[in-house]
């Protein structure tokens, strides 16, 4: 069972002091501008599995500097317009295998499950290539 320092009621209210730091709405703005310089370049392959009732997309895309991000997309076999659910996997992972992302497909969404940049997937293989911005992939919150 959780436990909170204050009950829920104020919890609810609850708005911490956030000081912005210096430079903070420029940087986002300059990123945001970088980001558009490179088309995204997606690019969805068709897996053959076993699985029945979803079909699975290998994808591809330009991420942050064009490099390539990699990730699983898993569709409800026969939907046209499910819902979207995006999963974006932590620093201690990797995308893993098609099969261990089954849930919201069953439920009838559209699931896309990022890679995480510089990471290994399950197994040791690594999907998304590490950039030469990336530390060791080793190294926790690269």
């Amino acid at each position: 069972m959780p436990q909170f320092d204050l009950p829920l009621e104020e919890l609810r209210r609850y708005r911490p002091e956030l000081p912005e730091p210096e430079g903070f709405d420029a940087f986002w703005q300059k990123t945001l501008l970088e980001a558009r310089q490179h088309d995204l370049d997606a690019r969805f392959e068709a897996v053959e599995s076993p699985l029945e009732g979803v079909r699975v997309f290998d994808v591809t895309y330009a991420g942050f500097g064009g490099h390539p991000v990699k990730g699983w997309l898993v569709l409800p076999a026969g939907a046209r317009e499910p819902l979207r659910v995006v999963e974006y996997i932590g620093y201690g992972g990797g995308r893993g295998l098609p099969h261990m992302h089954l849930l919201w497909a069953t439920a009838g969404y559209a699931h896309f499950v990022m890679d995480t940049t510089a990471r290994a997937a399950e197994g040791g293989r690594r999907a998304t290539p590490r950039t030469l911005w990336a530390a060791d992939p080793r190294t926790p919150g690269t």
